[in-house]
């Protein structure tokens, strides 16, 4: 059982937060000395810091939602201080306890059914560097607008003649026609899969990428110089053949759960793999998978003509108001409150208080694409969010991926 007194030992576990639940029953193991405070229909519990995933776990199950979360202090007395009618720890265990993992049984995080199988079905290396898969491009058409910055290339091939599969969040190796410096094949390069398991045209032969053309000055010779295989890929005509390895990658893969609220962060290409998330959520009609939850996208792009899928990210946000939201950060056109570019970390600082209330749903998803330094200012921001409620950011993000609920693919 959880006492007061067992708290002062540990400064991370000498927190509590109050939080407000409705659409509860009685909760409790039978005493009516349990049952908490009811205030408009709403339950109030009082959680200590370490136990606050089980307890969020614990409200979805009993088909509850958390409407607010409040920081308490445990004064030296061991008394709670609040302004408001404390809630006897009991409370606490008669939700936490039933079919819970105790303090001891730290492991592997509890996943759903659905989830464990999905997981253990993912297909895997079908076509490996030795012998890969031969498909052949059906179309390549340019996704960046007039005035934009570089170009930035959607590509779909022909799957049909093997035996590739795939699911959403996957990626798969291309290797590009030629040789290197020293005479060898060229080594494989990994890239996002953009389309969903059953592809653009929505009969299972064809699977997407979304290709930027690698170019840059080098430092040293000051020539420009163009990737190996994205300058291959986004130059491919209708009927070339491509090399193709894979499928790879668990990181990034949707959870099963129609209800999940899906938090999306992106730069540039890494808008890929939440394509291929949205058209299965929004754009597909399938039988085992009807989208019901909250999926919000936050895209960082240079330029308006840069913002790939543009038409079609707003046009499911027309669609399905309830249900999907796109924030966009245009760092050459956007200011910041400070008067600096906005980048895709001043949307998350914007918007961090209302992103640390979804967290606190044991359905939310967060997911992380693009360029590597966008971590750092999502974690700026999502800190000063956290510390509002007294909580270290960096411990509760470890929870989050021990719980796999926090994926990241940053490059």
């Amino acid at each position: 059982m959880y006492y007061l007194s067992a708290a002062s030992g540990s400064a991370s576990s000498n927190r509590l937060f109050r939080y407000e639940v409705t659409g509860l029953g009685n909760v409790g193991s039978g005493s009516q000395e349990a049952t908490p405070v009811r205030t408009s229909g709403s339950v109030f519990f009082t959680v200590p810091y370490n136990r606050m995933s089980q307890f969020m776990q614990r409200i979805t199950r009993l088909g509850g939602k958390i409407v607010s979360i409040q920081s308490l202090s445990i004064e030296s007395s061991g008394e709670v201080s609040h302004s408001q009618t404390p809630v006897q720890p009991s409370v606490v265990l008669d939700v936490l306890d039933e079919s819970e993992p105790k303090e001891s049984d730290k492991g592997a995080p509890v996943k759903s059914k659905k989830e464990s199988k999905a997981h253990g079905d993912v297909p895997l290396n079908i076509y490996r560097p030795n012998k890969p898969f031969i498909g052949k491009c059906i179309s390549n058409e340019e996704l960046v607008g007039e005035g934009g910055e570089g170009t930035v290339r959607h590509l779909t091939f022909d799957i049909s003649s093997g035996s590739l599969k795939y699911i959403e969040g996957q990626s798969i190796g291309i290797i590009p026609q030629g040789s290197d410096k020293n005479g060898k094949p060229h080594k494989l390069r990994l890239y996002s899969i953009a389309s969903t398991r059953h592809g653009d045209l929505v009969d299972d032969k064809t699977v997407s990428l979304c290709v930027r053309q690698l170019v840059y000055k080098d430092p040293k010779t000051d020539q420009t110089v163009y990737g190996v295989c994205s300058t291959y890929l986004t130059q491919l005509q209708s009927g070339d053949d491509v090399k193709i390895t894979g499928p790879v990658g668990k990181e990034m893969l949707l959870p099963e759960d129609p209800e999940a609220t899906i938090i999306m962060m992106a730069t540039g290409t890494g808008i890929a793999p939440f394509r291929a998330y949205l058209w299965r959520m929004f754009k597909e009609n399938n039988s085992d998978y009807s989208f019901k939850g909250l999926a919000w996208l936050f895209f960082g792009v240079a330029y308006t003509p840069n913002i790939l899928y543009r038409e079609e990210l707003e046009n499911l946000q027309r669609e399905f108001p309830n249900h999907f939201r796109v924030t966009y950060a245009i760092s050459r056109e956007q200011t910041n409150s400070q008067g600096g570019k906005m980048y895709i970390q001043h949307r998350i600082a914007e918007h961090a208080d209302e992103l640390w209330e979804l967290l606190q749903k044991p359905n939310t998803h967060t997911y992380i694409c693009g360029l590597k330094g966008m971590e750092g200012g999502i974690d700026e921001g999502m800190s000063t969010a956290a510390a509002k409620f007294d909580v270290n950011w960096s411990e509760y993000q470890r929870q989050l991926k021990r719980q796999e609920r926090w994926h990241v693919e940053t490059y």
